[in-house]
Formats: C-alpha cells, structure tokens, sequence
C-alpha cells in the first residue's frame, strides 16, 4: 500500500537507489497558494549530509513540479513531483544483496517478494520519507497557520530532554540534532558520535505537539484521530512505537488523577488537564495534541553480525556504506509531515461533514 489518506491523499514511488522518488497528491483543493521556499526547508530539515552525526551521502533534494500547479496556486488537479537521486553508491551495497542485515526489512521483503535486496534497502530506505516530507508540507499550508505542528527529538539513547524546556521552533531547528535545549544537544552529539566511532546506531524518541486543532476533528469508530495518527507514524521507518497524552504512563494513574474537570464561562469550554493528548473517544477537543514516536537503532552497522543468505546459509556481515547513526534527528521533520497529511485529510473530512448537519 502506498497511498495514505481518505480526501487528502498521498500515493509515493521510487527507491533509494533508483533514478528519482515522487509523489501524486490528490485532493487538495484548487486556489490554494503556495510557498516553495517552505517546502524547500522542510525538505532540507531532513536531508542527509548535514553534520557528521548523519549520513555523508548528498542529495540536493531538488523538486521538480510535474503538475497540478499554474502560477504558484494548486489547479484542483493531482500534484505530481519527482526529486532525483545523485549521490547513489549501488557498490557500497554490492555484499548485501546477497546477505540479510539483522534488524533490517531485507528479509521481510525478501520472503514477501522473493527478490534480493535491492541496494540501499529500496522502497524500505529512509530515502522514501523525502517525498512525505514535501507532501506534508503542502497539507501544513492548507491547514493554515492558525494549526501548528512542532516535532522535536525529546530523547537520544538516555539522554532525554528535561521536562521543564518548552520547545519552540527555533531551538529546534538551531540544533543540528533537533533538540530544543541545549545541554541536552551537546550531550546528544557526544553520544552520537561516541556510537558512530564504536560502528553502532543508537534510538530515541520524537515527540510532537499540534496547537489550534478545533474541537471535533476525527471519524470514530474506525477512523479515530489518534488511530490515524498511530498507523501514520509506524508507517515511518524504524518507527517501534507510539503513544498518545501520558500513553503507557496512565495504566498506573487513577480515573480522578487524569479525567480532569471541564467547565464552562460564557460559552468558552475550560479543561483542567491534557492527560490524554487533545482527544476524548477519538476526537480533537480543542486542546493541544501531543504524543511520541519510538525509533529504533538503525540495523545497518560496523561491527559483524551473525545472519544468513538468500541461498539460507549462515554468513557473517560488517556492512559499509553511508548511514546514519541515529534516525532521530532526521525523522523530526518528517513526524511533522506525517502529523500534517493526516490533520490535513481530517480538516477536509470535518468540512464535508458540515453540509450533512
């Protein structure tokens, strides 16, 4: 499946090592200006070659427009786009075609697809999440800037961003590992780096908050908000977990502790708490959204690994190439993306709605 939404909607293609990766997006509705420049630095937020805590590969992301667009305003029709592939290194990747990597999706879609690997992980690699990351960033300009969706990494192995730092968007984007406190970046960086030379990968954690969400944006039963923003973020890779509010923290809590109260004063609705992420019964409340997402260590490493071949011989791997460390920084912005394709298909389901009431 490679299509995400309902009324806004993304279908995706291309490999990590093929010619060029790029998207249709269907639904947006005609009329609705838009700013390259913003596109462009939401794609540079995640592309790789950075710092030395990040891939060395480079790609200047350029964006060709295909259709869908006339004098900067969307036509009503798909919006189709490519970006090419430069910097492709297919013989970095010349012994894993015949061997697994632990931890990685080489396996799965071998058993899946009965091909070998393709080189740089194809339609697995992190390369694919470029085009979420444009797509997202045109749904951000349809939501308006009255929604703001702010993703940031809140931990890197078990350094973890203090509770009492409240991010903002330049913090953010001021740390080359996108944490919102500084302290915290430094650290980040020393183990980062610390990993690397050792030929390991580390996780950690993206959290994100959405302010200016109304009330009453989600489709239960099925179709809930925090359903919808669960299966976009695990279908990012390396993704291992999510949680909404407190998440796991409330199974110890008690329904007096976190119901929180809600009262009213002339007619403006007050809620005395947040405990479960700006949703009640799968819908927005008007307050602010938050939840996080896990990543894992990346499984392409230095150091050997026992696994087996495509012919179901035991081998022995020490994997070269170009990879990250750590998936967390560059994945911030593409849980922005993510947060806004699906905020952007149920901001068009809210309003299709209203002519049936």
């Amino acid at each position: 499946m490679n299509t995400i939404g309902r009324l806004f909607r993304l279908t995706s293609f291309g490999e990590s090592h093929g010619i060029a990766l790029g998207g249709v997006v269907d639904g947006c509705p005609a009329g609705l200006p838009l700013d390259f420049d913003q596109i462009k630095h939401a794609v540079q937020m995640r592309s790789p070659g950075q710092s030395e805590f990040m891939t060395s590969r480079k790609e200047t992301d350029e964006i060709e427009w295909l259709s869908g667009i006339v004098d900067g305003k969307t036509t009503g029709a798909p919006i189709a786009f490519i970006i090419r592939n430069e910097d492709v290194r297919s013989a970095d990747y010349s012994r894993m075609t015949e061997v697994f990597r632990p931890g990685h999706a080489d396996y799965t879609y071998f058993q899946k697809y009965g091909i070998k690997p393709q080189s740089g992980g194809g339609r697995s690699s992190a390369r694919e999440t470029v085009v979420r990351v444009v797509a997202g960033a045109i749904a951000k300009q349809l939501l308006g800037n009255k929604v703001d969706i702010l993703a940031y990494a809140s931990s890197i192995g078990s350094v973890s961003v203090p509770n009492d730092i409240i991010p903002d968007r330049n913090s953010v984007e001021d740390s080359i590992v996108r944490c919102p406190d500084e302290k915290a970046t430094e650290t980040m960086k020393q183990l980062i780096k610390k990993v690397k030379n050792e030929g390991d990968s580390i996780g950690g954690v993206v959290s994100c908050i959405v302010k200016g969400v109304p009330a009453g944006w989600g489709e239960p039963v099925y179709d809930k908000l925090p359903a919808r923003l669960a299966s976009a973020m695990m279908s990012i890779n390396a993704a291992k977990g999510f949680e909404m509010g407190d998440g796991f923290g409330i199974a110890v809590k008690r329904g007096s502790e976190v119901n929180g109260s809600i009262t009213t004063d002339s007619g403006t609705v007050t809620f005395s708490s947040n405990h479960f992420g700006g949703t009640l019964g799968g819908i927005s409340t008007g307050l602010d959204l938050f939840f996080r997402v896990v990543f894992k260590p990346v499984p392409t490493i230095g150091k050997a690994q026992r696994t087996i071949d495509t012919h179901m011989q035991n081998a022995v791997l020490e994997c070269a190439g170009r990879h990250d460390p750590c998936v967390v920084p560059r994945a911030v912005p593409v849980v922005e993306a993510m947060a806004a394709l699906v905020l952007a298909d149920l901001y068009l389901l809210a309003k299709s709605s209203e002519y049936f009431y």
